[in-house]
């Protein structure tokens, strides 16, 4: 935890405290006003210590570091802030443009580095060569650089160190950069674990689901059936029917749809037939009666 807001929070507990003790001890003891007054502010007193003990037991055991451990790191980390404080106003000081942006960065990855190892001090063990090398590095030259880089007159052997100490401050941001991601690989390591958890969680998953997928056979589903009443229009109901078994014939169908209808089948139209057949049919001859039939029944009538 932040030690302001620590400090914040102890305080906010430890006020109201003193109060109740003081009132505890000069209504309820008989104590004298001055006496109560010391017991609320021992009271008081020990409370804060005592919350301020049991909060850093926390943080020490959330990261597995010993008291004594946590001790000569927080001295480190100490000098490490007097440090970035120096370098971040030589850093600020030089006036020159072109590497503006490499010196903002090189002091952000610092300040990043030591923020990362406050949070966590079992980190600071990964960035050893960082605290003990690379930032005293960092930190002499970059001095020094702003010293040179602020007179006013500079000759051949002034401007050719500087540039070489423009190179080398670059190198150095190169391998600050390198000491971030080593603090950072366990992180990514763990990071990378997780995702092969879940990829073979993912992949176990989809396994299990496609064994337990079978072709299903003689799956009775439901089948809308409409069938118009003597009396009314279309019913619409629900009938029962096989998948697998399909009716194929039309005497199958018809029996099927009478069976869903329960007995109310449509009365069928009347039916009309057109006779195709083409067979030839035999001649039918016509008797011819003779010429004289024809008189002799005129005859007969005159």
């Amino acid at each position: 935890m932040n030690p302001f807001l620590s400090f914040v929070l102890r305080s906010f507990i430890a006020g109201p405290a003193a109060v109740v003790i003081w009132l505890v001890s000069y209504f309820g003891a008989d104590l004298s006003a001055i006496l109560s007054s010391g017991v609320a502010i021992g009271g008081s007193l020990a409370l804060f210590w005592m919350l301020g003990f049991l909060w850093k037991n926390k943080f020490l055991k959330k990261h597995g570091v010993t008291r004594k451990e946590y001790k000569y790191i927080k001295k480190n980390l100490d000098e490490a802030k007097g440090k970035i404080s120096r370098l971040q106003k030589s850093a600020y000081s030089i006036k020159h443009l072109p590497t503006i942006k490499q010196r903002f960065e090189l002091v952000r990855l610092v300040k990043k580095i030591n923020s990362i190892v406050k949070k966590d001090p079992k980190r600071f063990y990964q960035a050893e060569r960082f605290y003990f090398s690379h930032l005293d590095s960092v930190l002499e030259l970059t001095e020094k650089y702003a010293f040179l880089a602020s007179q006013p007159k500079k000759n051949r052997d002034i401007s050719e160190a500087l540039a070489d100490t423009r190179w080398t401050l670059e190198d150095l941001t190169r391998t600050v950069e390198q000491d971030l991601y080593e603090i950072l690989s366990d992180d990514v390591e763990n990071l990378n674990f997780e995702i092969d958890v879940a990829k073979n969680t993912l992949k176990t998953e989809r396994g299990s689901r496609l064994e337990t997928v079978r072709p299903i056979e003689n799956v009775k589903t439901d089948e809308s059936v409409k069938v118009r009443s003597d009396k009314g229009p279309f019913v619409s109901f629900k009938c029962k029917q096989e998948t697998s078994e399909q009716p194929k014939t039309r005497m199958a169908r018809h029996e099927k749809d009478e069976k869903c209808s329960n007995g109310k089948k449509e009365p069928e139209a009347q039916r009309f037939f057109i006779n195709t057949d083409t067979t030839p049919k035999s001649k039918v001859g016509i008797p011819v009666r003779p010429a004289d039939a024809g008189k002799s029944e005129k005859s007969r009538r005159l």
